[in-house]
């Protein structure tokens, strides 16, 4: 019961951030892409499309892998999904 309401508040979270992302990249005041990503990461553990993106960029910005490692940790993210090459060098 607790994972559902856990999940189903990520899930509201995660697609408002997305929306307000979508906003953000007509209107100049607000950093569409930051929160387009602040949401794909929040809804990468149940989404598997945004699961594999998320480790897509891991691969092809080496850079911001311990960025996103970090906050899959912190959101309760789960590891790429399988199929999904390492992210390694």
């Amino acid at each position: 019961m607790r994972r559902a309401i856990r999940s189903l508040i990520r899930h509201v979270v995660g697609w408002g951030f997305v929306v307000l992302g979508i906003v953000g990249l007509v209107l100049p005041v607000l950093q569409g892409l930051l929160f387009i990503a602040i949401g794909l990461l929040l809804l990468s553990p149940d989404i598997p499309a945004f699961a594999r993106f998320l480790s897509w960029v891991e691969r092809r910005f080496p850079r911001l892998r311990s960025l996103i490692q970090s906050a899959r940790g912190r959101i309760g993210g789960q590891d790429p999904p399988r199929g999904t090459p390492p992210a390694g060098p």
